[in-house]
């Protein structure tokens, strides 16, 4: 009974799993149109139904090796001569055997017989053979159909105890197509979860630096703005991502830039060494636009330099734990304290494209980041915007190398780079690994 009820629970977990719901999530843009979406399943519905799936398998795992060790033991007890159908089936064979000795035993009785009618002498003598023959005869008929019947009853008796080992052997195959529903079900539900948090890029969800000069001359602060817009279709919680570097700084020096944020809870100051989040947007509805003021302040003794700006906004849905908008990257130039460089245009944002997470200060495949080690410098090549191609809604760009101590700034791009682990975030704290690590740990909290 106990594995009765085993079975109707694992068949009846398995086959109520919502598989439906985890073929049902397939790779998609958090700015899907919602008319495309409002049938998925959310990634809060595909996370429960991954860990209602693990406990489903769990159950029909634990239920077949509990059919495992119960099925074995039937066949133990039905191999045992003191189980009922054992006992029946050696009883049965045995009167078989016996009836059929008897028969044998009728079969040479009649061959007697008839041997003693032929050589009857006389008349009276050959009477009393025929009448032996008959009587033998008889006992021969009835032997055979006894022999028929215990040949029945000895069948009817093996088949009776085969029935129950099959019966037995079928119950645990039913646990065990059970487990492997289950197991296929998990494994639907774990790849759509899996799906689901890969990160995705979303070009609607943008992020604008408004009023970031092109020049900053040293002892001065400006004041500019983080412009974010939702541009998708979905209802998204946003954290915006910045980060304000100076060329050649090393990480953890006092940087000659010192940058703060402000969302109306007064000024938050970034810590320059990595790209951080700033300004955590709860709910922003789609065409919603959320302004995060900055303020940055040049050291008075900075000397010429090169610095730069990325931004980007990261986000997450109700299907999307991980939304990546495009980086913007802004160039902009330190100028001694004193210059006068006259009207200062606005920095120009550089390209960004399918691989907008592959920084410039990322070494290509095959050699040492930069930055990766403790006190050295970041080299980086600036981006700088050319006109854009009509028709194509892209930017070409060119790059120029940029050197510290004599050694050509290292830039390129791989594939191989998207799913850095922390490890490797570290070792390019200010490169393209700090800026994904920082944008997947943003993920990883929630």
């Amino acid at each position: 009974m106990r594995l009765r009820r085993s079975l109707a629970v694992a068949v009846a977990v398995a086959v109520t799993t919502p598989v439906a719901l985890f073929t049902a999530a397939p790779a998609l843009a958090a700015g899907a149109p919602a008319a495309q979406t409002q049938n998925q399943p959310t990634y809060a519905e595909l996370k429960k139904a991954a860990a209602d799936a693990q406990k489903a398998y769990e159950k029909a795992l634990a239920a077949k090796e509990e059919g495992q060790e119960k099925v074995k033991a039937t066949l133990e007890a039905l191999d045992s001569d003191t189980h009922p159908l054992k006992a029946a089936t050696i009883t049965a064979d045995k009167a078989a055997e016996e009836a059929a000795d008897t028969e044998t035993a009728a079969e040479k009785a009649v061959r007697n017989a008839e041997a003693a009618v032929e050589a009857a002498q006389g008349e009276t003598e050959k009477a009393e053979a025929e009448k032996a023959l008959e009587t033998a005869e008889a006992d021969l008929a009835k032997a055979v159909e006894a022999k028929e019947k215990a040949d029945a009853a000895a069948e009817a008796a093996r088949t009776a105890l085969d029935d129950a080992r099959v019966a037995a052997v079928r119950e645990y195959s039913l646990l065990q197509k059970a487990l492997d529903d289950a197991l296929a079900a998990k494994e639907a539900a774990e790849e759509a979860l899996g799906t689901a948090e890969v990160c995705v890029r979303e070009t609607g969800l943008t992020s604008l630096a408004v009023g970031l000069p092109a020049e900053v001359v040293a002892g001065t602060t400006v004041d500019f703005t983080l412009r974010v817009t939702n541009g998708t279709e979905r209802t998204l919680t946003v954290d915006p991502l910045a980060f304000v570097h100076v060329d050649g700084e090393r990480g953890g020096e006092k940087s000659r830039l010192a940058v703060e944020w402000s969302n109306g809870s007064g000024w938050h100051a970034l810590n320059g060494d990595e790209p951080e989040h700033i300004a955590h947007i709860d709910t922003m509805a789609p065409g919603e636009r959320s302004d995060v003021k900055l303020r940055m302040t040049v050291a008075p003794d900075a000397a010429s330099a090169d610095a730069f700006a990325l931004f980007a906004a990261d986000a997450s849905s109700a299907y999307r734990p991980c939304v990546l908008g495009p980086m913007k990257r802004y160039d902009f130039e330190l100028l001694p304290a004193g210059s006068d460089p006259g009207p200062v245009d606005d920095a120009d944002p550089g390209q960004t494209g399918k691989d907008d997470d592959q920084r410039p200060a990322t070494a290509g495949p095959g050699t040492t980041p930069q930055g990766g080690a403790a006190g050295q410098p970041v080299t980086t090549a600036r981006t700088t915007p050319t006109t854009r191609t009509a028709g194509t809604g892209t930017y070409g760009t060119t790059a120029a190398t940029a050197t510290t101590g004599g050694t050509l700034a290292q830039t390129g791009t791989s594939p191989a780079l998207a799913p850095l682990g922390a490890a490797s975030a570290v070792a390019v704290a200010l490169g393209a690994g700090a800026v994904l690590a920082a944008r997947r740990r943003m993920t990883a909290d929630r």
